[in-house]
């Protein structure tokens, strides 16, 4: 669950692979689990589904030439990016061909992982189990995809301007919540709210027309997941526990925390860097959006149900027709990428057609990717983030090599396109997320992020500052079709939907088709709002530092204050509010790095600090009148130039720290965000 906004990491993918060959590695752990039967092996590709490319791979899949190719990459990877541990699991054709731990489950005991009885937090990729028990009951004919999902509910989801929510929406994360991360995660039981109190305390705002615009949403998946509750009859954990653990003898996974008594001492314990100390369970308190523990060899069971259309050794947890329905195209946010299938997305597999889904917590890092015409999948999981987010660029590392290795394709071809100068013109300009939140204070995440800024050169050549290599520098894309970009030296593909002649949205394949760049207004836009941000702060800063400055150079050279009376209580308040202003961005500043480091600090148990920092900026802005006063006072004065203009730099400083507080949403009469 990767929870605020652009908070991707990317980190030194090519320093986690140099020397991957020659490094001395730690011990890897390997199981070679049992064959499944001869009808686990069969597998029936959906009418219409496109061929894979003609071209023979220069390596065969085989589990020799797997495991070489992922002992000679993870362990030193993992080294190098002071990561505990990670387990490795590939299936072909029905059945695994190999199951890899790496690493430590406990780096103090030195215990090894071991893919077999090691249980991960996939985060996200529990969704996909989620989204699987949606399709048995669509199948059963309790959930139709296209219906108001206000009928399978005991509680209200307002319509957005009339409009209301299906599954189907909800399945491709095109519902139109704002994003949400109050009470995701918490870190102890005593903590623990049921998925039903917090979906039941209140949906996030819906900013997005219902079928538009893409935009992740836990609470949306969570939603689904209470729906299935609902029309079952059975509680989440035990549906899924009987439904798909069950059949498919997943018998070390489950959704229930805290974890059962049998599977707790399996548990491999998480970390943000191998060299730091064991971090406690996480509690995923939206349970169906990422709460699953599993093993990778359980991992590996669910991939092959769903590479062989919903069976697994004579157990079938979907039929065919629904599986193949489930991984089929249904929301194509810009055209000419990848689309959102019902619960999983596709991604860029070299021509083939592959559909997986990422998932993140605090300390786990997982991604599972199916190769569905080649009846291959891939899951990885990482138990810490390493230096500098080395999981997630190692993960990127895995996949990119994976596919250009068993799936190799040749290089595109493509001239560039005649227009690319005027449509590079037109891209220019400032981008947020859509996956944001609108409502709540984790809308500044985005504004100090950065909004994205695209620029264009002479020859139409796109930079785009949020889209990054692995070397952290911002990709260069050439226009290879009306609208259509290829990475300049690479072969990631970048989109721009485009309306009426204006931009709607952009997006690259680097990223999942759950988010897009969408133009900023005017009024939001960091073409001037940084300028401001940093303005405001050295005049609010000057304001704070002169005066105890000047209180100290009066005392030292024997001299008196000048003011007095009304005079002096201006001055004094003026300065005192540039205090109180600052204060409160540091106070803000420290609680999203607190809540950043340690998603469990974004719950309803810190809402009295959040409450206690808005108290601070409703100080600073009915300070306002203070500084303004102050100006008055000032200017009818016989005092110099300087402290005419310092107290109206003052002023109007005070005044942009109130546009900030209430544009960003700093201060706000909810508590939710």
């Amino acid at each position: 669950m990767r929870v605020f906004p652009g908070l991707v990491a990317v980190g030194a993918m090519l320093l986690a692979l140099v020397g991957a060959a020659s490094a001395q590695s730690p011990a890897a752990t390997a199981v070679t689990p049992p064959k499944p039967d001869a009808a686990a092996a069969s597998v029936t590709k959906p009418a219409g589904a496109p061929s894979s490319p003609a071209a023979a791979a220069t390596h065969a899949l085989t589990a020799e030439d797997a495991g070489a190719w992922f002992d000679g990459l993870v362990p030193a990877a993992i080294a190098k990016g002071d990561v505990a541990g990670a387990v490795v699991v590939v299936v072909k054709d029905g059945q695994p061909i190999l199951e890899r731990g790496y690493g430590f489950a406990d780096v103090k005991a030195q215990k090894p992982v071991d893919p077999a009885r090691t249980l991960f937090r996939p985060g996200s990729v529990s969704k996909t189990l989620t989204w699987t028990a949606v399709m048995q009951q669509v199948q059963a004919g309790k959930i139709d995809l296209d219906a108001d999902i206000n009928t399978y509910l005991d509680f209200k989801i307002a319509p957005y301007k009339g409009q209301p929510m299906t599954m189907r929406q909800l399945m491709t994360h095109s519902e139109g919540f704002s994003d949400a991360a109050k009470d995701l995660i918490g870190n102890g039981s005593k903590s623990v709210i049921t998925t039903e109190q917090l979906l039941k305390r209140g949906a996030p705002e819906r900013i997005y027309p219902p079928g538009q615009v893409p935009a992740y949403s836990n609470y949306g998946a969570s939603l689904a997941g209470y729906i299935v509750q609902r029309v079952s009859g059975e509680p989440f954990e035990q549906y899924i526990e009987r439904h798909i653990f069950t059949p498919l003898g997943m018998a070390h996974s489950t959704f229930v925390e805290p974890l059962p008594a049998n599977l707790k001492p399996d548990m491999a314990k998480g970390y943000k860097v191998a060299s730091g100390p064991a971090q406690p369970f996480e509690y995923v308190q939206l349970a169906p959006a990422g709460a699953l523990s599993a093993t990778g060899d359980d991992m590996a069971r669910f991939m092959i149900a769903q590479l062989n259309d919903g069976e697994y050794q004579g157990q079938r947890i979907l039929d065919a027709k629904t599986a193949q329905l489930m991984h089929s195209p249904q929301f194509t946010p810009v055209p000419g990428l990848p689309s959102m299938d019902l619960g999983f997305y596709q991604e860029p597999g070299n021509g083939h057609r592959l559909i997986g889904h990422a998932g993140d917590t605090n300390f786990f890092h997982s991604d599972l990717h199916l190769y569905l015409d080649d009846h291959v999948g891939l899951f990885l999981s990482f138990n810490s983030a390493g230096a500098q987010g080395a999981a997630h660029t190692i993960r990127a590392a895995i996949l990119k090599g994976f596919t250009d290795r068993y799936f190799p394709a040749p290089p595109p071809q493509e001239p560039t396109w005649s227009t690319a100068k005027a449509d590079g013109a037109k891209l220019a300009g400032y981008y947020v997320m859509s996956r944001r939140s609108d409502t709540g204070w984790l809308r500044i995440t985005a504004f100090l992020l950065g909004e994205a800024k695209v620029v264009a050169d002479k020859d139409g050549v796109v930079t785009i500052s949020a889209f990054r290599g692995p070397n952290s520098k911002p990709k260069q894309w050439r226009e290879v079709g009306p609208f259509q970009y290829r990475e300049v030296g690479g072969d990631a593909r970048m989109a721009v939907l485009v309306r009426d002649g204006k931009v709607v949205m952009i997006a690259s394949d680097d990223l999942p088709p759950v988010m897009a760049l969408q133009p900023v207004s005017a009024a939001m836009s960091n073409a001037w709002n940084t300028p401001a941000f940093y303005l405001t702060g050295v005049l609010l800063a000057l304001g704070a530092a002169t005066w105890p400055l000047a209180a100290f150079i009066r005392w030292r050279y024997g001299h008196t204050f000048g003011l007095t009376g009304r005079a002096a209580l201006l001055y004094r308040l003026t300065r005192l509010v540039c205090v109180i202003d600052l204060a409160f961005a540091g106070l803000w500043l420290w609680f999203i790095g607190m809540a950043e480091s340690d998603l469990s600090g974004a719950s309803a148990s810190t809402d009295w600090i959040v409450r206690l920092i808005q108290l601070v900026g409703l100080v600073g802005v009915v300070g306002i009148a203070a500084t303004v006063a102050n100006v008055a006072v000032v200017w009818r004065s016989d005092r110099g130039w300087f402290a005419k203009l310092s107290s109206v730099g003052l002023a109007l400083a005070s005044v942009g720290f109130a546009w900030i507080a209430f544009s960003q949403h700093l201060i706000t009469a909810g508590s939710a965000y």
